[in-house]
């Protein structure tokens, strides 16, 4: 559809209005507010215009107007104007980034958590395994003469370790000999090859050992299994109350439920080399979030991985903002997993 420019400067005026005061617009307001040299009638004609063009909705008969799902996308698509990142914002983010890299799990999920303090938003950290992955080297360390730590290292630089309690007792030399057995048997192979080597061990060794063997080696497969799926995380979900759309418990809780239900986001799009994507309301595939809005920012974790961070929240939401601090944010954990670096601070104009 073709809007003219005053149609244009009133519908953005109406969602950038709203987005602010969560209150229906009148047309007094964009008067006053936008300087158009018009009257209020022929604002109030404009804006009985874009609602029959379905870009507006006028929820009581004597209110003002808000805009539609339609309205919000041609704003998002054509309108909005990019949000530039205060100073103060990505250093704010960058502080915010410094994680310790040694888990991925640990770092998605602590990734969600900072999305939803920044945005006010409930925030979800995804992250799509590699689908090669292989253990790059055992470590078995004593603990007692009954008990060892299992440290395994993957080629995706993962680590996870296990303490293991026999019932009998093993000494140093043989945790070193099945050490030596591990990296050199168990190491660079796939989930799918690490059985039939285990099958071929178990033909030579003796029941004592195999017994350990198999031990070890069990572990380093349900490692593997975990990376070769996805991790999701969600955080904040909560947050939901902090907005007028949510101070009713009824309409907030069927939401709430379901984010906190959805345990492994399958309502999110797949991570793409797209920067961001923005899904406004109907367009959201789950019917429990066709009155909700979906903002996503993809990301590089290096390995053939990819993910996406992003949050959920009203229609009525600040897109600008939102997208500027996730695509901030997602290039800063592209950064960090591929570079051990940050992405440079902004020096703009300052935080309002």
């Amino acid at each position: 559809m073709e809007l003219t420019p005053r149609q244009k400067r009133i519908l953005r005026a109406v969602v950038e209005n709203y987005i602010e005061t969560a209150e229906p617009v009148g047309s007094k307001v964009i008067t006053e507010t936008e300087g158009l040299d018009v009257s209020s009638a022929t604002v109030r004609n404009e804006m009985a215009a874009l609602e029959t063009l379905g870009l507006l909705e006028q929820p009581h008969t004597s209110a003002g107007r808000i805009p539609s799902p339609q309205g919000y996308r041609l704003y998002v698509n054509e309108l909005m104007e990019a949000h530039r990142l205060s100073m103060q914002e990505t250093t704010r983010i960058n502080e915010a980034l410094k994680l310790k890299m040694q888990e991925l799990d640990r770092v998605i999920d602590q990734a969600g958590r900072i999305v939803s303090q920044f945005t006010k938003y409930p925030a979800f950290a995804l992250a799509t395994g590699n689908k090669r992955v292989t253990i790059r080297r055992f470590d078995l360390l004593m603990v007692e003469d009954s008990a060892f730590i299992v440290v395994v290292l993957t080629d995706s630089n993962m680590v996870r370790n296990k303490l293991v309690r026999l019932p009998g007792t093993l000494n140093e030399p043989q945790l070193q000999l099945l050490n030596t057995l591990l990296n050199t048997t168990f190491v660079n192979l796939t989930l799918e090859e690490i059985t039939p080597e285990l099958m071929r061990v178990a033909s030579h060794a003796a029941g004592e050992a195999y017994g350990l063997i198999s031990l070890v080696v069990s572990f380093a497969m349900e490692v593997l299994e975990e990376l070769e799926s996805r991790s999701f995380h969600t955080a904040g979900i909560t947050k939901l109350l902090e907005h007028p759309e949510y101070k009713s418990l009824d309409r907030a809780q069927p939401l709430i439920n379901y984010l906190s239900n959805e345990s492994d986001g399958t309502y999110l799009p797949s991570p793409s080399q797209e920067e961001t994507k923005i899904i406004i309301g109907p367009e959201n595939l789950a019917n429990e979030l066709k009155d909700t809005s979906v903002v996503v920012a993809s990301y590089d974790i290096g390995d053939n991985m990819r993910g996406i961070i992003g949050v959920v929240g009203p229609t009525r939401m600040d897109y600008a903002r939102v997208t500027a601090r996730l695509s901030y944010f997602a290039e800063g954990l592209s950064r960090l997993f591929g570079k051990g670096v940050l992405p440079p601070v902004e020096d703009s104009k300052k935080e309002e």
